[in-house]
């Protein structure tokens, strides 16, 4: 797997990929903005990202790199990971099967049917959507897209981490969100330990947290507001080794600093983000995590697939 999460693998993904996904701007802010000690924030405006987050990334990965079948493209998702692939077979004239749980926000939901995939709502957590997706790809032989346990889907994530470092070569740091993993995973395969990775994760989905401490993917608890793109059961296999090998470790944030942070990007920046697109910017804003004397930090805001975030009068 190393081979295909390369260097040089990844900037062939992104010339791939170039002409579907958006180049996501950064804004450079000063954490004095939010009420906290000065030092440069940088912050990665993903969730402007077609079909509102990173998924898109790894989702037309896959499409452009892998054959698809007549049966076209299957996908088990909480949410994000479907809107991404709906749209990317959307956009290649593919047919596409979602399968997501109750859980789903209906902004993922609705955003998934836009686009004309075959909707498939079923059980209470992301594992209930992924047997069944499962159990469908058996039976119909269609293209399974995993949420972020794939080599295409973590090369695809790993191009946020290649654009990152064009836009803001001098980060010292990148703070990102942590569910499945391919996020961090994408980005610790395209920093390679040039820059420090922190990894950041609901106190009620610590599925990265409770890895590293058994040295392998295990299963954790999964209650968080952020349920339906941090808390799937477990990391995936394909991440571990990558954030065990470059992630300087993971910090945890809870629901109420997750409402915090979602207040306080729409109170600064006029920014509507979901609460697992905002854990990142949630650590920095809660001090979890505290940036040395002039270290340069950048997070990622991860998606914007959300209608309930109350932003007060």
């Amino acid at each position: 797997m190393q081979d295909r999460l390369s260097r040089e693998r990844i900037l062939s993904v992104e010339k791939r990929i170039r002409p579907y996904v958006r180049r996501t701007p950064v804004v450079h802010v000063d954490a004095a903005d939010f009420g906290l000690p000065s030092f440069p924030l940088t912050i990665k405006l993903e969730l402007l990202q077609h079909a509102g987050s990173f998924k898109t990334r790894g989702a037309f990965t896959n499409l452009l790199t892998r054959a698809i079948p007549q049966a076209g493209i299957a996908a088990a998702s909480g949410g994000n990971h479907g809107a991404a692939v709906a749209y990317a077979a959307h956009k290649l004239g593919a047919p596409a099967k979602i399968f997501v749980p109750s859980i789903s926000s209906p902004a993922k939901v609705e955003r998934i049917r836009s686009y004309g995939a075959d909707l498939v709502v079923g059980g209470d957590r992301y594992a209930d959507a992924l047997a069944s997706c499962e159990a469908f790809i058996a039976k119909s032989g269609a293209l399974s897209v995993h949420a972020f346990d794939q080599v295409e889907t973590l090369e695809g994530q790993a191009t946020l981490g290649l654009e990152l470092e064009e836009q803001a070569p001098e980060l010292d740091t990148v703070l990102a969100g942590v569910g499945g993993g391919g996020l961090l995973g994408g980005i610790c395969a395209w920093y390679a330990g040039r820059t420090r990775i922190v990894g950041v994760e609901p106190e009620g989905a610590p599925t990265l947290t409770k890895a590293l401490e058994a040295g392998k993917p295990v299963d954790a608890e999964m209650g968080s507001i952020a349920a339906d793109s941090l808390a799937p059961r477990r990391v995936g296999e394909l991440m571990f080794p990558l954030a065990q090998r470059y992630a300087s470790g993971v910090r945890l944030v809870s629901d109420d600093h997750i409402r915090t942070a979602q207040r306080a990007l729409w109170s600064v920046l006029r920014i509507v983000a979901e609460p697992g697109g905002v854990a990142a910017f949630a650590a920095i804003l809660a001090q979890r995590y505290e940036p040395k004397p002039g270290e340069k930090v950048g997070v990622v805001v991860s998606g914007g697939n959300t209608t309930a975030v109350h932003f007060g009068s």
